[in-house]
């Protein structure tokens, strides 16, 4: 069965079900679960459904961490090519930063063997490694639903509570220009872990570079290295920076 018949019956099944799970429908389409996973993570980054942890639920079924989780399918691939690099950065006896992005949140999957400290404002980070060696420092303010995660001025007197070795944030863009953002509360929430954390690595896959968006909040050098799959042509302006750039290629 190609894709666009797959696509149709997963289509089908949804606004039957409301949600399915992969392992029921690599059954249905008498196929492999890796095809299932790639057909809903495609289809799930064109906004025709919400990827959930274990399937899909369709458009309409309006919950806050199923919007999450299909902004963390987008560029799947390449963000978790970008997190298994970042996670060889990180020694046992570590304490890291980690931001709410979807893209630092792929180095969950990465870090749960490791013996070493998380401060975070994600939820799903928090979800992600709570039965993990990994130990947890949960940053305290207000819950936004949409991004999963805790912002605010207490979050931000939170974190300047701690020193960290590590950082690992993400930005919606970055150009020679700056760090650039949607939200001015992730933007804070950005500031105070590289303002607290010895090193910074910016995950950032290629999309966002040379992207800029509604807030400028920071200079390049806010942080210490990138991570990223872009070609090193569309790096150029940035090397100028005096930035370490670190290719998954």
């Amino acid at each position: 069965m190609n894709f666009q018949k797959r696509k149709r019956f997963i289509f089908q099944e949804l606004e039957k079900k409301g949600e399915l799970g992969i392992q029921q429908l690599a059954d249905a389409l008498q196929t492999s679960t890796i095809t299932v996973r790639r057909d809903l993570n495609l289809l799930a980054a064109d906004g025709l459904l919400l990827r959930t942890h274990g399937g899909a639920m369709k458009v309409g079924a309006d919950e806050f961490p199923h919007r999450f989780n299909n902004k963390a399918a987008v560029h799947a691939k390449a963000k978790e090519q970008i997190c298994r690099i970042a996670a060889g950065q990180i020694a046992d006896g570590d304490i890291i930063f980690m931001d709410c992005g979807s893209t630092v949140f792929h180095l969950c999957q990465f870090i749960k063997n490791k013996k070493i400290k998380v401060i975070t404002n994600s939820l799903p980070v928090i979800s992600a490694l709570q039965e993990s060696q990994v130990s947890l420092n949960i940053i305290g303010g207000e819950f936004d639903a949409e991004r999963q995660a805790i912002h605010g001025k207490k979050a931000t007197d939170h974190i300047a509570s701690y020193r960290a070795t590590k950082a690992f944030v993400g930005v919606d863009g970055i150009s020679d220009r700056g760090l650039f953002s949607h939200s001015e509360k992730e933007a804070s929430i950005t500031l105070a872990m590289a303002a607290q954390s010895a090193f910074t690595y910016l995950l950032c896959d290629e999309s966002k570079i040379g992207k800029e968006s509604y807030l400028k909040f920071a200079k390049p050098e806010l942080v210490n290295a990138i991570i990223t799959d872009c070609p090193a042509t569309k790096l150029k302006q940035l090397k100028k920076r005096k930035i370490a750039i670190i290719h998954t290629k």
